[in-house]
């Protein structure tokens, strides 16, 4: 059985008829229309689709980064419709690890630096125990002897995995990957991929990707394609 199906395994993320529409200029396009999607705990899924067919703006959504312009979005169970920026943000903190196709790493930090920027407002946390967090993940993706090293001093799947951690350091529910290969070679890429899919297993982290990569599409456990801003399928790969 597959581990998503299981009632060990509940609901993280839930969308229920979700329209999102912009302006511009004088003139207004939809986004996003009818959008009908249940995510469960643990889940390694792929959100497919072309250019502007509305794969990011839907993991901007979930990502509490946008908010729709009709329909409820509920993420762990919560009800983000109506909630303020600052809830918003708190929200996103505690439950949500990003990461992009052009790492968004900050220059002049090193890695170890990078991936303890997002602790900083955790208040909770002593820096000894931010420490720890960050030798742990830059060690599970395998550059704790790069901790001293800044950006510019590393490969690209090297940064992708800086990001990785960064994600990871906050212990979030929900990992979020927008396009993560798309800026990487072959192997590299799928070396990325393999240890998100190790990550996945190991702590049962939810992984929802935005892509129009074969590679990712073929080791997600669970693709949903999206075209001209309407779920048109979805499919148990695995």
């Amino acid at each position: 059985m597959n581990k998503v199906s299981g009632l060990d395994y509940p609901e993280i993320v839930r969308i229920e008829n979700v329209f999102k529409k912009y302006t511009l200029g004088t003139s207004q396009v939809q986004a996003l229309r009818e959008i009908d999607l249940q995510i469960r705990s643990g889940e390694f899924l792929a959100i497919a689709g072309p250019s502007g067919s509305g794969k990011s703006t839907l993991l901007n959504l979930i990502g509490c980064i946008d908010t729709p312009s009709s329909g409820k979005i509920y993420i762990d169970g919560r009800d983000t419709s109506g909630q303020t920026p600052d809830q918003l943000s708190e929200l996103r903190a505690r439950t949500i690890g990003f990461i992009f196709q052009t790492f968004n790493l900050f220059s002049v930090l090193s890695a170890e630096e990078n991936v303890e920027y997002p602790l900083l407002q955790f208040k909770e946390l002593s820096a000894a125990k931010r420490r720890e967090r960050v030798v742990r993940f830059l060690d599970i993706v395998g550059l704790r002897e790069f901790a001293q090293h800044r950006p510019n001093q590393l490969s690209g799947g090297q940064r992708q995995r800086v990001a990785i951690a960064r994600a990871l350091a906050t212990h979030p529910k929900i990992i979020l990957a927008d396009e993560p290969t798309a800026n990487l070679d072959h192997k590299t890429g799928e070396d990325i991929l393999q240890l998100m899919k190790q990550i996945n297993r190991n702590s049962s982290t939810t992984f929802i990707f935005s892509t129009h990569d074969a590679k990712v599409m073929a080791m997600a456990e669970r693709l949903v394609r999206i075209e001209d801003g309407q779920l048109v399928e979805e499919d148990m790969v695995a």
